[in-house]
């Protein structure tokens, strides 16, 4: 069995954690793959990513770190399996100290996996070629790169119109991402296995603007209102940013295929109250 890592070398102990899963995984029978940056800190060289095909991919680090695992596959149908070093580490299936044991559990098929769909998004400009953004597990987002102003955006859902939005920007996200920006933006949480994506803008301008819940399957546009369109950004993920000029518009819709997320327990709610502290009234109770 094949297993990529990969990781942030930022967070404290990873030097101490990759001997000990390279110990582990060899006593699994499991043949590791690393990425470059992890080079240094493994106990002898390890092939590449990219050197064989992946049975699984194992990320070392929060959220973040498995949401670019998980564009690395590229739409593979390879599960990914987040260990947390960071906080809150939503996304991931095991803490700093079940490294060791997420390897055997990954040896042995004791888990479950999760089907995340996806958003893929273009860049249209009114001159020139079409460009193909990153797929996105979380979202995409559009908005202001330079000074911190309103700007003014046309949604269109499959061909009719929205309407416009002046706000800081607008996150387009599956229900996976519903818990990251778009929740932070005041967007509601979208269990999983529903088949949706959400529309959420950043501080609109006016009351009258709220999340909007669309089908999955629905093809949006977004379009600058000029003027005051420079320096626009389109992001996915949060990690990868690419320029728009006032004349491009974006359009989304789903991804070819899902993210697989592993798992070692079903309980979306029991997850969704401990990382996001939901209902926690605790600093509430009297002493």
């Amino acid at each position: 069995m094949n297993v990529g890592v990969i990781g942030n070398p930022r967070y404290p102990g990873l030097a101490a954690i990759l001997p000990r899963m390279a110990a582990r995984a060899k006593s699994l029978g499991l043949s590791l793959h690393s990425e470059p940056p992890l080079e240094p800190y493994w106990p002898e060289h390890l092939p590449p990513i990219g050197s064989a095909p992946l049975d699984a991919m194992l990320t070392l680090g929060g959220d973040g770190t498995l949401l670019r695992g998980a564009r690395l596959l590229k739409g593979a149908p390879v599960p990914v399996l987040g260990v947390n070093l960071g906080r809150v580490g939503f996304l991931t299936a095991a803490l700093k100290d079940e490294g060791e044991v997420a390897l055997e559990r990954l040896a042995s098929g004791r888990y479950v996996t999760e089907e995340r769909h996806t958003i893929k998004a273009q860049i249209v400009p009114a001159r020139g070629e079409t460009v193909a953004l990153p797929v996105a597990l979380n979202d995409v987002t559009i908005h202001k790169g330079g000074v911190a102003r309103l700007i003014q955006l046309n949604v269109q859902v499959n061909g009719s119109d929205v309407g416009n939005y002046s706000s800081d920007g607008l996150i387009i996200a599956t229900p996976t991402g519903s818990t990251a920006y778009s929740l932070s933006a005041g967007g509601p949480i979208i269990v999983p296995d529903v088949e949706a994506l959400v529309i959420t803008p950043i501080a609109a301008h006016t009351l009258a603007v709220r999340p909007l819940v669309i089908p999955a399957n629905a093809r949006i546009r977004v379009a600058s209102i000029r003027p005051g369109a420079e320096d626009l950004l389109v992001s996915v993920d949060g990690q990868q940013a690419m320029t728009l000029s006032p004349e491009d518009r974006v359009e989304l819709q789903r991804g070819d295929a899902p993210v697989i997320l592993v798992r070692f327990d079903q309980d979306y709610f029991a997850r969704m109250r401990a990382s996001l502290r939901w209902g926690d009234l605790s600093e509430r109770e009297a002493p």
